[in-house]
């Protein structure tokens, strides 16, 4: 099977079985997904949920973060991973929307960047959820999706799969292949067993066939 040919099965079948496909983070304007993106490094989107109400009610604009401390936040984050550094970026971050993009934030993957703590899968994230841009954000369960069904070959970081799966995905769909790569892999492809029986790609993953 060619790469061209696995990705239109795979797409088609996940456009057949998973029409709607949304970031499970909980949110409500830019600012908050912004804010919920960032937590979410290296941490759970569930534990993500458990953090942000609070934290969005005693800072729910952009200006109110920027007037907080580090310290302060960290009371609101300590129980996700890296949580003195993440309010140290979430303050940082808060103080340049505020400052050079008057609390907007912006619909751009070189000005989110701008922003302290803001990587480039954040503001792909930002980018593809908001204003649904072609943009496709790589977390780890993407990296290791794409590689294990054969979406990529030999990719050796997160920007060498991005560019592989934009080249075969049409632009218009690539916001919600994001969420079917990133779903599939959180409850199906999972890292240590996947869910090969229970998978409806199977029969087009190079993985399933080697196995």
């Amino acid at each position: 099977m060619t790469t061209k040919d696995r990705f239109k099965y795979i797409l088609a079948w996940f456009a057949d079985n998973m029409p709607v496909a949304e970031s499970e983070l909980q949110y409500s304007n830019p600012y908050e997904l912004l804010v919920a993106v960032m937590l979410s490094a290296q941490c759970t989107d569930k534990r993500v949920n458990m953090v942000t109400p609070a934290l969005f009610e005693a800072y729910p604009t952009p200006e109110a973060l920027a007037g907080a401390t580090s310290d302060e936040v960290f009371e609101y984050v300590k129980s996700v991973s890296y949580p003195r550094s993440k309010a140290e970026h979430l303050v940082a971050m808060a103080k340049r929307l505020v400052e050079v993009y008057h609390g907007e934030v912006p619909d751009n993957i070189d000005e989110l960047q701008t922003l302290q703590g803001v990587g480039r899968k954040t503001a792909n994230v930002v980018c593809a959820v908001i204003w649904q841009q072609p943009t496709m954000a790589v977390d780890t369960h993407i990296f290791r999706v794409s590689e294990r069904i054969g979406l990529t070959t030999g990719s050796k970081n997160p920007l060498q799969t991005e560019k592989a799966l934009v080249k075969y995905i049409p632009a218009d769909i690539i916001p919600q292949a994001h969420h079917w790569l990133l779903l599939h892999g959180r409850y199906v492809c999972q890292a240590r067993k996947p869910r090969c029986e229970e998978c409806g790609i199977a029969q087009y993953c190079r993985y399933y066939k080697k196995n």
